[in-house]
């Protein structure tokens, strides 16, 4: 990522660039990227091809003010802070069931090292609103809830996996081998395409606010502030005016509501949302 795309990505967050590559640029990064930039698979109910490609990730989100899943935005997070002098590994990780893992390359998450490993994911839907430390075995406190990272259970340390869980809503095993953006093009595209994949489904369009969250799923628009939930279902031009209002997204015609649109090769699961 050059220095004319570093600098309007942080203008698309609203954030200066850090001073420095520490901890405390990284937590506001990520607090920002949260709270502008939503976790949204309208690409596949509006008929548009899913590129991994870096160019084609920053003018979705940058360039046309969208948002989209894990593998678009933690894969252009890992760009804007490596861009910025941060040590980051792309990473591999299953989708919790429980204590059931899904499959490999469920989701993308991101280490970077400074003094010490940190987790940090823009991508997970309703998840942490900083960056968590990936050596710390104890209960690690954040604004959206209490996160614990333990060994898998029966993985003696032999592969390094980790469960990443928070009480009470979703997680995910992380392995320690690194990755390239381009390992996860295959399961994307299953994603993108399969009647069997969560994001084919319906339409979601979520995002972090200061006081709770945001949601679009299908027709109903869907707020959580300070813990208190109300929904209501929209029609098509109160559809259009919400995804202009609340994430800034201008559509020139509404996704598809009928599920699973055409596409064609190889689930994440998405996080709850709203």
């Amino acid at each position: 990522m050059d220095e004319s795309q570093i600098t309007r990505y942080l203008e698309r967050l609203g954030v200066p660039r850090p001073a420095e590559p520490d901890v405390q640029g990284l937590r506001a990064l990520q607090l920002a990227h949260l709270r502008t930039v939503p976790f949204e698979n309208l690409s596949i109910h509006l008929g548009e091809p899913i590129t991994l490609d870096p160019g084609a990730l920053f003018d979705k989100v940058v360039g046309r003010n969208r948002g989209g899943f894990c593998y678009e935005l933690n894969g252009l997070f890992a760009g804007l802070l490596t861009g910025l002098g941060y040590r980051v590994t792309v990473l591999a990780a299953r989708g919790l069931d429980g204590d059931t893992p899904g499959p490999l390359f469920d989701h993308l998450a991101l280490r970077v090292d400074l003094d010490e490993p940190w987790l940090a994911d823009v991508a997970f839907g309703d998840f942490a609103d900083g960056p968590l430390r990936l050596d710390e075995r104890a209960e690690q406190r954040d604004a959206a809830g209490v996160f614990r990272i333990a060994p898998a259970p029966g993985d003696h340390g032999e592969r390094g996996d980790l469960d990443v869980v928070r009480e009470g809503g979703p997680g995910y095993r992380l392995t320690a081998r690194p990755y390239e953006l381009a390992d996860f093009v295959p399961t994307c595209w299953w994603q993108e395409t399969s009647p069997r994949s969560h994001f084919t489904a319906s339409p979601v369009c979520s995002m972090r606010t200061e006081r709770g969250r945001i949601t679009i799923s299908g027709r109903r628009l869907v707020r959580t502030e300070h813990g208190e939930r109300t929904e209501r279902v929209l029609d098509d031009a109160g559809l259009r005016a919400a995804y202009l209002d609340h994430f800034g997204i201008a559509l020139d015609r509404l996704p598809s509501l009928s599920g699973a649109c055409p596409s064609e090769a190889p689930p994440v699961r998405p996080a709850k949302a709203g």
